[in-house]
């Protein structure tokens, strides 16, 4: 086991009903005024923002609201988002939403506490400082954002996405009724349950040491997913199905399933930034339905008994004692088939991206060839490309 620090700050309220008391949970914070964050107008028609207004008014705080928050979050928004902040001296960021709308929440934030330009913080040009605290009103299980320290953004004009991790950006609050989940479409739903997947399972693979409790944990949570995520797709209103989602999508990426591991980053992750910078109509989570299964088919060779053990463990293979490597390439098969019955693509051609693409994505992934990324084989352009033809 490799040593490690773990903190996970956000104070959670899960249940029914909990976005009624949002006003009196977040005097804890002291807030002058509040930034209602969100994306599109379903929040206002559920009547959730008007729960949340009302709360507020109830407990005293101010409050001002912008919405339009996109898919793949884009910098040029955030930017909006941050004068307005500044206008109204917002003091606290209370995102309604999903991931994108939590990434937004995030990026204004450490942009308004450390005084630089988004996009100068998420390229590393600045080093961040402080940020404005953030709560969550979660509407969505996917991308685990609600307890994690990380962000992505887009900016569409160079074709390019972003992220950093700073625990300066992890909520401090978070609101978690799987009731508010029941309207997300089909689609996203299928589409979050990779993402809570796969946070976990770059984290499991990025283990290579003995780590017993930590691979009994990713596992359990795993194959948790794997039994509610049709159950929610089965029976859009099943609130234990929903739930095991929501918190399994903050747990997946809160770093509990990393403890003690080795994981350095999250190569498919990267992978797939460079996938829906480019092409942003790609969802994020079908992006990494695409990208995981060829990754692993390429990487496989280079640790044939940790894939065996994710195959046995959480896949229900069988082991062949006598061809391990049977054993792996068919966990990653049935992984696959898992996918497609969600519904989610699994070739780059489902997403309408060809071989004629290849090499501007990989360009796109190495920063213009100035990086490789870490895995079991660090991957540079020849690697991208030969995973790209995998997920042809």
């Amino acid at each position: 086991m490799q040593n490690f620090t773990y903190y996970a700050p956000t104070k959670v309220l899960f249940g029914r009903g909990v976005e009624n008391d949002v006003g009196s949970a977040l005097k804890e914070f002291s807030p002058k005024k509040v930034l209602i964050h969100y994306g599109g107008g379903s929040a206002k028609r559920s009547g959730l923002l008007g729960k949340i207004t009302d709360s507020l008014d109830a407990a005293g705080i101010a409050w001002v609201e912008l919405g339009g928050v996109e898919p793949n979050p884009k910098v040029q928004f955030v930017r909006e988002t941050i004068e307005l902040c500044k206008k109204e001296n917002v003091d606290f960021i209370l995102a309604v939403g999903g991931g994108s709308v939590i990434d937004s929440a995030k990026s204004a934030a450490l942009s308004i506490g450390t005084g630089a330009d988004p996009w100068d913080i998420l390229t590393k040009k600045v080093e961040p400082t402080a940020a404005l605290p953030i709560g969550v009103v979660l509407t969505i299980a996917a991308a685990g954002s609600e307890m994690s320290s990380s962000h992505v953004l887009s900016d569409l004009s160079i074709g390019m996405k972003r992220g950093l991790s700073s625990d300066l950006i992890r909520p401090k609050i978070a609101f978690m009724n799987p009731e508010l989940t029941y309207t997300v479409s089909r689609y996203q739903t299928a589409c979050g349950i990779v993402d809570i997947m796969m946070h976990t399972l770059e984290r499991y693979f990025g283990s290579r040491k003995e780590n017993p409790l930590t691979d009994r944990i990713a596992e359990g949570l795993l194959q948790t997913v794997i039994e509610n995520g049709p159950a929610a797709l089965a029976h859009p209103d099943d609130f234990e199905a929903r739930g095991a989602l929501m918190w399994a999508s903050s747990l997946s990426h809160n770093d509990l399933t990393g403890c003690g591991g080795a994981h350095k980053g999250m190569p498919v992750h990267q992978l797939e930034h460079g996938v829906s910078g480019l092409f942003d109509n790609v969802s994020h989570g079908a992006g990494l339905a695409i990208l995981f299964p060829a990754w692993a088919s390429y990487m496989c060779g280079q640790d044939v008994m940790r894939f065996c053990q994710a195959a046995v463990r959480i896949w229900n293979v069988p082991m062949d004692y006598e061809h391990p490597e049977r054993t792996a390439r068919r966990g990653i098969e049935v992984m696959k088939d898992f996918f497609r019955s969600l519904g989610m693509p699994v070739s780059l051609r489902e997403v309408g991206i060809g071989p004629e693409s290849f090499d501007a994505l990989a360009e796109a992934i190495t920063y213009g060839y100035t990086r490789q990324i870490p895995s079991f084989v660090p991957m540079g352009r020849d690697e991208i490309l030969d995973i790209l033809r995998l997920a042809e």
